[in-house]
């Protein structure tokens, strides 16, 4: 065990001592890789504010059940304990609405009165309006749909609409948003990979003669790889830190400007930065990104030293 502390001990003070030779040159390439990875993590803490509140979004998905023309006052009256049963929930509420009292709120709300006087048959039918308290979330909403369905299906309903589709419309939104930033995730993480790579192979390149010594004298390949890991680790590691700070620092100004935007739809809305688990976990995988281009880059070129 203290042989491995050892190995590693003396890996880091080489990754090290190499940074400190040319720490201009370090600086630059966790810039470049911070670059890369601060769009990727903005868009991850967008995500983890927009997230919760769509969830907690209070959602009252509204049913309208229109009766066939054919259809007698008595025959409609008699549905509703037939929907009650379909929605099987207490909480909802279930209105009736004469074909009177849809003729005039048409009437009142469109200001077409007189065109509609001139009709004089009402060409309205009975119907229902449910208001469905049980749903609360985007995600439950979304189920809204299979309750239409079995009320479509009852006997003597015309048609049956549901006013929730900007709930399905946030729902995909989100689901797109999450697509897109997995995508640019993926792609920036292959930009990370490169320019590690290329980091570490200017590396090797510079110290190929001080690594033909090291073999020359029976230095073994783990011996001369380690220092070059440690080196690809400190620097996406580094480059994840000055990313992330850079994340919620930004924050400050942008809330500024969407709290005057919430305040005009009375909302208190602001980005909060990630928590201390979530921007460890990134830290790792930029840590990771950055070890993933050392191995690749040294297995390339230091076999080609042999």
């Amino acid at each position: 065990m203290k042989r491995w502390f050892r190995q590693h001990s003396f890996a880091i003070g080489s990754a090290l001592g190499q940074l400190g030779k040319s720490p201009l040159s370090f600086l630059f390439n966790v810039i470049v890789v911070a670059i890369a990875l601060t769009l990727p993590f903005a868009g991850l803490t967008l995500l983890d504010n927009v997230r919760p509140m769509s969830e907690q979004l209070s959602v009252e998905p509204e049913i309208s059940v229109f009766t066939k023309a054919e259809t007698t006052r008595e025959q409609a009256q008699a549905l509703e304990p037939a929907i009650r049963a379909i929605l099987a929930d207490p909480k909802s509420r279930i209105a009736f609405v004469s074909r009177e009292q849809a003729l005039d709120s048409l009437k009142s709300k469109s200001g077409l009165a007189d065109v509609l006087t001139t009709l004089g048959e009402n060409p309205l039918p009975d119907g229902y309006v449910l208001k469905l308290d049980s749903f609360r979330s985007v995600s439950e909403a979304g189920s809204v749909d299979a309750i239409a369905e079995r009320l479509r299906a009852l006997p003597g309903v015309d048609a049956v609409q549901v006013d929730s589709a900007w709930v399905k419309r946030l729902a995909a939104l989100l689901r797109v948003m999450r697509l897109i930033l997995l995508l640019l995730a993926v792609t920036l993480g292959m930009v990370v990979i490169a320019v590690v790579f290329n980091t570490i192979r200017l590396q090797v390149l510079t110290q190929r003669d001080e690594i033909a010594v090291s073999k020359l004298i029976g230095a073994t390949d783990g011996f001369i790889h380690r220092p070059f890991y440690y080196t690809g680790g400190l620097l996406g590691m580094c480059a994840g830190g000055v990313a992330l700070g850079a994340v919620t620092l930004s924050l400050q100004p942008l809330n500024t400007a969407i709290g005057e935007f919430a305040r005009l739809y009375g909302s208190t809305f602001q980005l909060a930065p990630l928590n201390p688990v979530a921007m460890g976990v990134l830290l790792a995988v930029s840590t990771a990104l950055g070890l993933a281009g050392a191995v690749l880059s040294v297995r390339r070129h230091l076999a080609r030293l042999r």
